[in-house]
């Protein structure tokens, strides 16, 4: 008898082995290396430099009919190489180069795996080949990792009444992986950051995304396991009701990337190019009509100017006023925030303002204007807005309020984006989930938020909000994803200590310094200055030097940096060479190498910290040298502080 059960146990483990499949993917330099385990379920790994880091990692998609990934057959397996050259306007770089190994399993029942590792990370993602439709009622989708390695992580601030409502701008709390959290706390948003120590840094994020909801991570004692929110019940009212369903899809198509971002140390994050190569390429063709750069904001100075021979507020004088601003230091657009339309009606704007008289001042002084306006005003069928005001003169909408990322949003924000290209308009999303790739298939879309912007100090104290470590840590984690709407700006700059919020004269927390350095370490094709045009008046040094600074760039590098500490970048535009650093609370001085210049002598223009800006926020010096590729200059940064260089080439 004991014979007959070691016998067929024997049989067993015989039938698991040759049933069971194990595929290896690696990145081209190697360091990364992906394992795939077939074996009636599919897991995957991953090692870093040969180092396990994260492990039997469950993937499968439930279409109600059929679970893709449970009694897993592979029908063909396919495997290569790519190297693909990248078109980027209004990016970080004007174009790269992505190499990548693909490993991809066709699966009996009509559906496929696609795996993909490049020397900036890897990803996956379900490609399906069946008629008719198919309600997604669940995917899996793992992160296990093999320690408790540190990470830094932004929790959703929700409700009870809608556990999948939130603004995506939470602060990044330091927990280990593992550590599970509150139910308060729940679910947390992407990217996530994960410390490998001397192995490198991770990034948990996603790509692609089209008809089909965005993931929140729930934490687990490994780690992390996806959580989507259901298809809403009512799209229109957003109450809360969900049914029991993610979305209704075509049974023909691909779904997200699952992506896992790599760098060896943090100063390769803020660079990665993962989000952007996975995106969908362009759809709507010629790119020469949209415009990135600078605008003037009226919201967060709470519409407030002085020295004026007219009241100040959300009309027609105001805007004209503002346009004169800008047309006066070449910035490219106005930005009339909420308040100018009434009863939640965008063809009735209120009785002080005339926008088509607006549009048509604008386009004298060579100034576009942008309307804000709420995604429920918007509405369904922004057609006939989008026309109406393109007509008009209107150059693009700011819209605000999705605070939401279930499959219907998702959907009506894809939606938008090709409407407002039909009529060459450019978008600000507000109010919404991290970038996946959205900008690089509509690149009218010019900005997204999903960052705690400058508009927390509003209300925020320095005791709920460390600024300056925010801004030191979101270039490293939310950045990696996509450009951010940050609005900085800010003329009122209080020392640590000197902070207060203010509603209607807001300012920041850390030094001027650290403000204008906002405008080049921050991605930011479309980017405002916050405060007022009568304060900026005032300041025309300072204001001179932020309409100096382009919103894309040919090429960007980070120097030097470290998560919640410090950063450093440097950015190429047409041959001019544009450095930024910031600092958190800690002060810290850095010798900046010049060995980035090509042969020949340059001309180096700092903007930094004053000797008083320790206690004194708003002090600052500006000074030029001659450099060249030998040299290294040395900025000292207060607590709070920053500095901005531009390098130019001198003349002859």
């Amino acid at each position: 008898m004991k014979r007959l059960i070691l016998f067929i146990s024997a049989l067993l483990l015989s039938f698991v082995f040759v049933h069971a499949r194990t595929y290896q993917l690696g990145s081209p330099d190697g360091r990364l290396q992906m394992t795939v385990l077939v074996e009636g379920g599919i897991e995957w790994s991953l090692s870093v430099a040969g180092a396990p880091v994260l492990e039997n990692n469950s993937i499968s998609l439930d279409l109600g009919s059929a679970v893709l990934g449970v009694s897993s057959k592979v029908q063909k397996v396919s495997r290569g190489s790519v190297s693909e050259d990248i078109d980027a306007p209004f990016y970080r770089q004007s174009s790269f180069n992505a190499k990548y190994n693909y490993l991809t399993l066709k699966m009996k029942g009509g559906w496929t795996l696609e795996f993909r590792a490049y020397d900036e990370g890897v990803a996956y993602r379900f490609v399906t080949s069946m008629s008719g439709s198919r309600k997604v009622l669940g995917e899996c989708v793992e992160f296990n990792f093999t320690r408790p390695f540190s990470m830094l992580v932004p929790y959703a601030r929700t409700s009870a009444k809608d556990p999948y409502r939130t603004s995506f701008e939470s602060q990044y709390d330091s927990v280990k992986a593992g550590d599970v959290r509150s139910a308060a706390e729940r679910l947390a948003f992407m990217p996530v950051y994960v410390d490998l120590g001397e192995a490198g840094r991770l990034l948990l994020t996603e790509a692609d995304l089209f008809d089909y909801p965005g993931a929140f991570l729930a934490t687990t004692d490994k780690g992390f396991k996806a959580e989507f929110p259901p298809y809403p019940g009512n799209v229109q009212v957003q109450d809360a009701v969900y049914l029991d369903y993610l979305n209704e899809v075509e049974g023909s198509r691909s779904y997200p990337w699952r992506v896992v971002a790599y760098g060896r140390d943090d100063t390769f994050l803020p660079v990665n190019n993962m989000v952007y190569a996975l995106a969908s390429p362009n759809r709507i063709g010629d790119t020469s009509w949209i415009k990135p750069g600078q605008s003037s904001w009226d919201w967060w100075n709470a519409f407030r100017r002085h020295g004026v021979d007219f009241k100040a507020g959300i009309n027609t004088e105001t805007y004209l006023y503002d346009i004169d601003f800008a047309a006066k230091y070449g910035l490219q657009y106005i930005l009339i925030d909420d308040g100018w339309y009434k009863n939640k009606n965008i063809f009735t704007p209120i009785d002080a303002i005339d926008i088509r008289r607006i549009c048509e001042y604008a386009s004298q002084k060579g100034v576009g204007v942008l309307l804000w306006v709420s995604k429920g005003v918007l509405g369904l069928k922004p057609d006939k807005a989008f026309e109406h005001y393109s007509k008009m003169g209107v150059s693009g909408f700011k819209v605000d309020f999705f605070d939401s990322q279930e499959a219907a949003m998702v959907h009506r924000i894809t939606m938008y984006a090709e409407k407002a290209a039909k009529y060459h308009l450019v978008l600000d999303f507000h109010g919404i989930y991290k970038p996946t790739g959205l900008s690089r298939t509509y690149p009218n879309v010019l900005n997204f938020e999903g960052v705690a912007g400058l508009e927390n100090l509003k209300w925020s104290s320095e005791a709920d909000f460390d600024m300056p470590r925010y801004d030191v840590t979101i270039p490293y984690i939310r950045q990696a994803a996509g450009q951010m709407d940050y609005t900085p700006g800010a003329l009122r700059n209080a020392a640590k200590g000197d902070f207060r919020a203010v509603n209607n004269r807001p300012m920041s927390q850390g030094t001027r310094a650290h403000q204008l350095a906002c405008y080049v370490v921050f991605d930011s094709p479309l980017t405002m200055l916050c405060d007022s045009p009568s304060d900026y008046l005032l300041e025309d040094e300072t204001t001179r030097f932020i309409a100096s600074i382009p919103t894309v760039f040919d090429n960007t590098r980070i120097l030097s940096g470290k998560a919640g500490e410090w950063i450093v970048s440097l950015r190429e535009k047409d041959g001019v060479y544009y450095l930024g650093g910031m600092t958190s609370w800690e002060p810290r001085t850095l010798s900046i190498p010049m060995n980035f210049l090509p042969e020949g002598q340059w001309e180096c223009t700092l903007f930094a910290d004053g000797a008083n800006a320790g206690s004194v926020g708003t002090d600052y010096r500006i000074s030029s040298a001659s450099v060249n590729a030998s040299s290294s200059v040395e900025a000292t940064l207060a607590p709070g502080g920053g500095f901005v260089m531009i390098v130019k080439k001198l003349r002859k």
